[in-house]
């Protein structure tokens, strides 16, 4: 089984901060996006309203049954975006799934020369993981298709993702569940990863899959039953994502799924019955599939303060 050689001490390379005149390209490595074209002109305006020129992906409206266009089509769009020079990021217009159909046919030689942002969550999970063990940072944060949720629940999640995208400080404020488990650490530092829960577990064994020691991980889910939930959960313990790793942060576990035969606990308690007891676990926090999806930079190094009332997440 691969383990990634990116341990907690190793610091990862931030990408250029973007500024006024920069491109970014939206591109599908995906899901279709079908009935589209206003969403994806939405973003383009939300992007040019910050001083920055965009490019979509010459395949970006293609369809290929559940896909964006064909393996090739999308991986093409992905391999340009990664090697013009003059794109400085590189923004996911929808997850949904085939991420992982492209990661293997894509060349990363001249991205790890010239690091540029790689945007998304869901399905995009699987390039964090992937560029995470290539030493660089991404961004966890809304993606071209979040512009279709009401705009009063999004105004965090524009604010956060364009603060991490031109390098303004981040830091979150959190109110406590009564589910959170602190133990007695007051304060928690390590680098933060993770992404999707199914696409974290379908990464195991591979090149992609993380190593998880001494780093702070997050998880979000959506569409699941508990008990796949539970077994995802369970693979990556097996795995040893719980072994040394100093905390982790629960994000939106969105629109679980009834099956006929009840579970019997809350999804917390789900959580917290397979996290090992000597783990922090903290709750509730705004990323993920709902409306209100913060930015999150993976690979970068946090600090989690804990009291009665609250949980700060501050990125160094």
């Amino acid at each position: 089984m691969f383990i990634s050689s990116i341990k907690a001490q190793d610091k990862l390379r931030t990408p250029p901060y973007l500024k006024a005149g920069d491109t970014i390209a939206i591109v599908a490595p995906a899901g279709i996006l079908k009935n589209r074209i206003a969403t994806i002109e939405k973003a383009k305006q939300l992007a040019e309203s910050w001083g920055l020129k965009v490019v979509l992906g010459k395949n970006i409206y293609n369809q290929n049954n559940h896909f964006a266009g064909t393996d090739d089509e999308r991986c093409k769009d992905f391999q340009n975006a990664l090697d013009q020079p003059n794109i400085k990021a590189i923004w996911a217009a929808r997850g949904g799934y085939g991420s992982v159909r492209i990661l293997d046919k894509l060349d990363f030689t001249k991205f790890k020369q010239k690091p540029k942002w790689v945007i998304g969550y869901s399905d995009i999970t699987a390039f964090h993981n992937h560029i995470h063990n290539l030493g660089v940072e991404t961004i966890h944060g809304m993606m071209a298709t979040s512009l279709e949720e009401k705009p009063e629940e999004i105004i965090e999640t524009i604010s956060s993702f364009k603060k991490a995208l031109f390098g303004e400080e981040i830091f979150y404020t959190i109110p406590t569940s009564k589910y959170n488990r602190t133990l007695s650490s007051k304060e928690i530092e390590g680098q933060l990863v993770g992404g999707n829960l199914a696409i974290l577990t379908s990464m195991l064994g591979s090149k992609s899959q993380l190593n998880t020691q001494n780093k702070i991980l997050f998880i979000e889910e959506i569409g699941e039953y508990k008990y796949s939930i539970d077994r995802m959960l369970q693979s990556l313990k097996r795995a040893g994502y719980f072994n040394n790793v100093k905390a982790v942060i629960v994000g939106n576990m969105s629109l679980i799924k009834k099956n006929s035969t009840s579970w019997g606990s809350s999804i917390e308690e789900l959580i917290l019955g397979v996290v090992p007891k000597d783990i922090p676990v903290l709750f509730d926090f705004p990323a993920g599939h709902e409306a209100d999806n913060r930015a999150l930079i993976f690979g970068r190094k946090i600090a989690l303060k804990v009291d009665k009332e609250k949980y700060k997440v501050i990125f160094h």
